[in-house]
């Protein structure tokens, strides 16, 4: 058997066990969201990835409530941020405060030095703590006077925001926007899941404990895996062809060059890829295949897909041009 053979099989073997506290974690959170399965497994994919994950839906959907759920199953540290309008850099990262007894200045750590962030409705938010918090998410390091501190592993930001109400809103430029990994769009839920709902949580105090399953030491033994997931070099083309189809749509025979005005950055590259990889992970395979890209690459590439005016005036989103583009690149 060719020692790639066997690599794969060892790899999935790993997976398949550092996947299984995964499992429990869902398990916990499903004790209070009903429904919502591609909306956790993508923070699940994120989380493995490294990255960060902007969730947009209207009110009361449960973004917040899911995003909780996820911290509390994680024996971690856990912050929530509730971005307004009147939030200074100051209150996220923290400030120098004077010490009287000896004149001295000493650090006041803010809230971002936890483990995960909850940036509920970050487009409340002034440009100048957006970019306070996008720094520390892309540098996982905050600047506070002259000292500099790193932020403690696991870091994750996620961030929600309401795309119906925008008075007294700032949203997010594209450039700021490119720095989450994924970009989720969260529905409603089926009839069947709002009557479980119904059942489940209509009480003056419905329970919502969720128990903490998973170690970050279980969590980086996971990402460990996941860096080792085999991908062919097939599939790496392939996810190149669909980066490059979403800049020079012409080039692939693609009759869409109207409707885009940016195509996605490397980073885009990037992330499709390890975010593939923690999909063949989550699902206990040591290896790659072309659905585990496109299952992903929706929500990688949605906020990474600039439109143009003549896309919005024919009614066009990011989302029919990934669309357009996975369904026209071969698959290997």
């Amino acid at each position: 058997m060719p020692i790639a053979e066997v690599d794969v099989k060892q790899v999935g073997q790993r997976a398949a066990a550092a996947s299984e506290p995964f499992r429990k974690l869902l398990e916990q959170i499903h004790r209070v969201i009903i429904g919502q399965e591609q909306l956790l497994h993508r923070m699940l994919v994120a989380l493995l990835s490294r990255g960060h994950v902007l969730i947009e839906g209207v009110p009361g959907l449960a973004k917040t409530m899911a995003v909780a759920s996820l911290a509390k199953g994680i024996n971690t540290r856990f912050q929530r941020l509730q971005f307004t309008p009147d939030l200074l850099p100051a209150d996220l990262i923290g400030t120098l405060i004077y010490r009287q007894s000896d004149g001295a200045f000493v650090v006041q750590k803010g809230p971002i030095f936890a483990n995960m962030i909850l940036a509920d409705e970050i487009n409340r938010a002034p440009a100048k703590v957006q970019s306070a918090l996008l720094e520390a998410m892309q540098e996982r390091q905050v600047t506070i006077g002259k000292e500099t501190f790193r932020l403690d592993e696991p870091f994750q930001v996620l961030a929600t925001q309401n795309p119906i109400e925008q008075e007294g809103t700032y949203p997010l430029p594209e450039a700021q926007v490119d720095r989450f990994m994924l970009k989720l769009i969260v529905g409603y839920p089926s009839k069947q899941d709002e009557r479980r709902i119904l059942d489940r949580m209509a009480f003056t105090a419905p329970d919502l404990t969720v128990d903490a399953v998973l170690t970050p030491a279980e969590l980086q033994t996971a990402r460990d895996v996941v860096d080792d997931v085999y991908i062919d070099d097939k599939i790496k083309d392939y996810i190149v062809e669909i980066i490059h189809a979403t800049r020079e749509p012409a080039a692939h025979k693609l009759p869409i060059s109207e409707w885009i005005q940016y195509g996605a950055s490397p980073r885009a590259t990037l992330a499709l890829t390890v975010g593939a990889k923690a999909t063949a992970f989550l699902a206990g395979r040591g290896y790659v295949t072309p659905q585990d890209v496109k299952t992903i690459a929706p929500d990688v590439l949605r906020h990474r897909v600039i439109v143009t005016y003549e896309a919005e005036a024919e009614e066009k989103t990011s989302e029919d041009i990934v669309k357009a583009v996975l369904d026209h690149i071969a698959v290997p």
